[in-house]
């Protein structure tokens, strides 16, 4: 009875890790390995989950785009967000100290699937308990938005304590 046990659990084991449940390191390197967090590459960590794949350089600011920024910002954005404060979404002028340009430009156009496989997107439903809903942003307007929350200028503990 013993050596059956000691069997049925040594071809457990030799499936469970020949299926991929060993440490769970393939032996690759690759960005594209799985992780802790299923099958979430490293950028999308990083980055997020959407359909800005590179990573996004911001370079000087470009005040035509941030201002064309605003402009959806204000018209898709400020129901529940405002630029210096919490509000049902956080402040948006904060996000930028945070999290990367492309991070912010995949939540904004892929918020659903955000919230429901990336680790930081599931930490902040928990936290705000309100979706974020998908306003059919481009990547262009995304990449704007990004540009206008680079103007915000968030006041600092000083101010808000005084």
């Amino acid at each position: 009875m013993k050596s059956q046990t000691l069997f049925l659990i040594l071809l457990a084991s030799f499936f469970a890790i020949a299926c991929g449940g060993g440490n769970g390191n393939s032996g690759s390197s690759d960005s594209t390995a799985k992780n802790e967090n299923g099958d979430l590459t490293e950028f999308q960590l990083e980055h997020g989950i959407g359909p800005v794949t590179e990573v996004v350089e911001l370079g000087e600011l470009d005040p035509e785009l941030a201002a064309e920024g605003k402009e959806v910002f204000e018209a898709k954005c400020t129901a529940c967000h405002r630029p210096k404060e919490r509000y049902i979404g956080p402040a948006s002028g904060e996000i930028l100290d945070r999290r990367s340009a492309t991070y912010a430009m995949n939540m904004i156009m892929n918020p659903d699937e955000m919230t429901k496989k990336h680790p930081e997107g599931k930490k902040m439903m928990q936290e705000y308990m309100s979706p974020m809903p998908y306003q059919n942003v481009t990547i262009e307007q995304a990449r704007a938005i990004v540009e206008y929350f680079r103007t915000i200028e968030m006041p600092n503990e000083n101010e808000t304590n005084q």
